[in-house]
């Protein structure tokens, strides 16, 4: 939809492939260089080439400032005296009662004592990068991660008092994280009191006193309260200062000024009414928020998504109501939030795929730093829940592949490990080979890394012999050269260290747990499951993989056209090929790196492979690739890379479905939430006819968009050597996008990148805007040149 031009001053629109970031990392004795496009190296460090983390003059990672607790006096003098003892502290209740509260003051206000503080909230995540937030927050590391035995040493004689918010762990899990800091105290905010015996004391925290409610109350409404209605109040809500708060805040925000406090018996029931009473753009971002159900998130992507000018000011007030909580990033919902928003009528969904796009391409940028994108870790996974939840492997795929490199960076493997397990099946569904190589190959980085050596040397062998199939040669060395940090003899019998191996990575010696992402070659964690993949064949004495379920869609949504697998011509198998049609060598059984590939294996434009069946036998199926949109022109030099790489997670299917939007609970949870009442007449929408039509161009072309069904309008187009070929737009409302491949002017079928274009109706349904921006580049000094915005109009 654009022509070319050779413009160099649109540089500003240059943007890498998926996040492509290369840079090196170390952990434990490997040195990683990060890779976003053909996967990560790793390499062994020489004799005196591991850094030296330099511990910190003045160890002071606090809490972020808040407003004092009443009546919180005897918990403080509680964890006052079992630190002076030389124990740790468990606070522990229920949600609500103060505990988040109580630990940040502690934090802001005991004597520090011996090395200094550090307050961190462990909320979804793994003790081991707890450990690692530990590690960073008292010495100046400069990007590495200390092994699981190198750990302890290091932070040996470092006598800091460390808070950890959300520790909802058990006595295992907080002992891996006190073992990684022997000689500081702790002070622990959790639902359940695990800490025992010798680790430390458990402390319970209860609801306020009377006294306490009632100054709690008086604060809030700015005048003391009727006694007799605050003993009620304060008796019904069993002293819990969450709804307590509510309680004030739905007399203070009362319309019509009376001020009255609320019965007690609706205090367990007091969020509707809140709802009721806020404004527009506060009940815009509390639904953005609990879209994003436990995850927090920074006020900046609140304000960019949601359209709130100031998003810190809104959900510092929706704080105060008791419906957000303030984190160490941003805001998360407060408890019971979540629950509510689903069952309240007239809220718009927001787009899912607009939530996908945004955070992956910040999370691509080079710009975006490594740790706020681990500092996002949880809502990522949310996105891909949610992707999932809709039958949107593509965006799952588009999500991870984004977020992978920077999580890698990051050095928070847990976190990173629980992202590729979402990707790695997601890019199996959505048939995307490239993606698959991709997360196969990280996941047997990450497994090196973490000590899980028998299930590197599986996860590397795989993807060695996908990258072979897809035609990337510089992936396929860089998978080979990992699997020599692999004992050639690992068997089925564990994950540990093998003479003559090289040292060990964080978790030294120690097979990674379920939780982490890893798993032995007996375990049922999420690791084990790649130990079944057809490409790689079933493990000796292991089950045979129960069938991955299917996601539930919404109810609204259509059911998907393209789930079925289509009919795929069937690879022969023989001896002389492995599980994925690669030749392989008859000596060794190991992918041969010389000869032919099977048809139809790395074309550009053509077809994909998949692996298909139980029996380990490739597949191959042609899918159709999208038209050209926009040219991309060479900056400097044509590099001939491999076409393979222009495959994404963003390429439109043969079969597409319309846009889904993201909804609060699974359809079982909506229709629950309405059999008591009747659904509310749905208010009267403006008849649209979609882009389905003929529309003339700003830029004088013409384009014939045609009805395809479920949301999909196709455009007839030609590729970048003039062949006839179809544009595939999908969305729903007012909103379409489609991305395909930017073509070299000579050759003139070199994909150099992907551009998507972006058709956004007016409201008269007449006239759009349409947008391109790139998303991808296979060449970094490719740009796109002729990227313009312009406008539609409906021919008559």
């Amino acid at each position: 939809m654009a022509g070319t031009g050779d413009d160099e001053t649109q540089a500003g629109n240059r943007i890498d492939i998926d996040g492509d970031a290369t840079g090196p990392v170390i952990a434990g004795n490997y040195n990683v260089v990060v890779d976003a496009q053909h996967g990560s190296t790793v390499t062994v460090l020489m004799d005196g080439r591991r850094p030296r983390p330099r511990r910190r003059d003045r160890i002071r990672l606090l809490p972020r400032r808040q407003g004092t607790p009443l009546g919180r006096d005897a918990d403080l003098a509680a964890i006052t005296a079992a630190l002076r003892g030389g124990d740790s502290v468990q606070l522990w209740g229920p949600p609500g009662v103060g505990k988040s509260a109580l630990l940040r003051h502690a934090a802001r206000t005991l004597d520090a004592g011996g090395d200094g503080v550090v307050f961190l909230d462990a909320a979804r995540r793994e003790p081991e990068d707890l450990a690692q937030d530990i590690f960073e927050a008292c010495h100046s590391t400069g990007g590495y991660a200390p092994s699981r035995a190198e750990l302890p040493q290091l932070m040996e004689g470092v006598e800091a008092t460390v808070y950890i918010d959300n520790a909802d762990y058990t006595a295992d899990q907080l002992r891996t994280v006190m073992d990684a800091a022997p000689d500081a105290l702790f002070v622990f905010a959790g639902r359940e009191g695990t800490l025992q015996g010798a680790d430390g004391r458990a402390h319970r925290v209860e609801g306020l006193t009377r006294d306490a409610a009632a100054a709690l109350l008086a604060r809030e409404l700015g005048r003391p309260g009727d006694p007799d209605v605050v003993a009620a109040l304060w008796e019904a809500a069993s002293g819990t200062p969450l709804l307590l708060l509510r309680a004030a805040a739905v007399a203070r925000l009362d319309p019509t000024g009376a001020a009255g406090l609320p019965r007690p018996g609706a205090v367990r029931e007091l969020l509707h009414p809140l709802f009721d009473r806020l404004d527009e753009p506060s009940l815009r971002a509390l639904h953005l928020l609990g879209t994003f159900r436990d995850a927090e998130l920074d006020p900046e992507h609140i304000g960019a998504l949601s359209g709130t000018p100031d998003a810190a000011a809104l959900c510092a007030g929706l704080a105060g109501l008791g419906l957000t909580e303030e984190t160490q990033l941003g805001y998360r919902v407060a408890d019971g939030v979540v629950a509510a928003l689903r069952e309240r009528p007239g809220l718009r969904p927001y787009s899912l795929e607009r939530l996908c796009t945004h955070f992956a391409d910040w999370a691509a940028r080079p710009e975006t730093p490594a740790a706020q994108v681990a500092g996002h870790a949880r809502a990522l996974e949310v996105l891909a829940e949610l992707a999932e939840e809709s039958g949107r492997a593509d965006l799952v795929v588009r999500v991870v592949r984004a977020a992978s490199p920077a999580l890698a960076r990051s050095l928070r493997f847990g976190a990173w490990g629980r992202l590729l397990d979402q990707g790695l099946p997601a890019a199996q569904r959505a048939g995307d080979r490239r993606a698959e190589a991709y997360f196969t190959h990280e996941r047997g980085i990450r497994a090196v890394l973490t000590g899980n050596r028998v299930l590197a040397g599986v996860l590397l062998a795989e993807a060695g012999v996908l990258w072979h199939q897809l035609g990337d040669t510089q992936a396929a060395d860089a998978a080979a050269n990992a699997q020599r940090y692999v004992p050639q003899d690992a068997g089925p019998s564990g994950g540990g260290p093998s003479d003559g191996g090289p040292s060990e990575g964080p978790g030294e010696g120690v097979t990674n747990s379920p939780a982490d992402g890893g798993s032995d070659l007996g375990s049922s964690g999420p690791d084990a499951g790649s130990l079944q993949d057809p490409a790689v064949g079933t493990a000796p004495g292991t089950p045979a993989p129960e069938p991955a379920p299917t996601p539930e869609t919404g109810a609204s949504m259509p059911p998907d056209p393209g789930s079925a697998a289509p009919d795929m011509p069937m690879v022969p198998s023989d001896p002389g090929t492995s599980a994925g049609g690669m030749p392989v060598d008859p000596g060794t059984g190991a992918p041969s790196m010389t000869g032919t590939p099977p048809t139809g294996i790395g074309e550009a434009s053509g077809a994909v492979a998949s692996s298909a069946g139980a029996g380990g036998a490739g597949a191959a199926v042609a899918l159709k690739v999208a038209a050209v949109i926009a040219a991309v022109v060479i900056g400097a030099v044509a590099v001939q890379q491999n076409r393979s790489s222009s495959e994404s997670a963003s390429d439109t299917p043969a079969v597409s479905v319309p846009t889904p939007t993201v909804e609060f609970a699974a359809p079982t949870d909506l229709v629950d939430a309405t059999t008591d009442e009747p659904e509310p007449e749905p208010e009267p929408e403006r008849e649209l006819t979609g882009l389905a039509g003929t529309w003339n161009g700003s830029d004088g072309d013409t384009y014939v968009f045609t009805d395809a069904g479920f949301g999909t309008y196709t455009m007839a187009d030609e590729d970048g050597c003039g062949n006839p070929t179809s544009t595939e737009f999908t969305g729903s409302g007012d909103t379409y996008s489609a991305t395909a491949p930017g073509y070299a002017r000579e050759p003139c079928d070199l994909v150099l990148g992907q551009i998507r274009t972006t058709i956004t109706l007016d409201e008269d349904g007449d006239t759009a805007q349409v947008t391109q921006e790139v998303v991808s580049v296979v060449d970094r000094s490719a740009r796109c040149t002729t990227c313009q915005s312009f406008t539609l109009t409906r021919a008559s």
